[in-house]
């Protein structure tokens, strides 16, 4: 996903961040960032999972009817 932008690109990304946010905001937000990053993680992980269980449900419940 990031290999694309490279290590200049994210110090650019940062030096844009600090000017627009300012140093004492930074922190808050990069906080924030993480912690929507783990919570979709999260989520995608459970769906992912509640799937496969629902997948080898199905299966288990088709090769019982043959």
């Amino acid at each position: 996903m990031f290999s694309a932008i490279g290590i200049p690109g994210l110090i650019l990304i940062l030096v844009i961040a600090l000017i627009i946010f300012g140093p004492k905001k930074l922190p808050e937000i990069g906080k924030a960032t993480g912690e929507t990053l783990r919570e979709f993680k999260n989520s995608a992980r459970s769906l992912s999972e509640e799937e496969d269980q629902q997948n080898t449900t199905g299966q288990l419940n088709t090769s019982e009817k043959k």
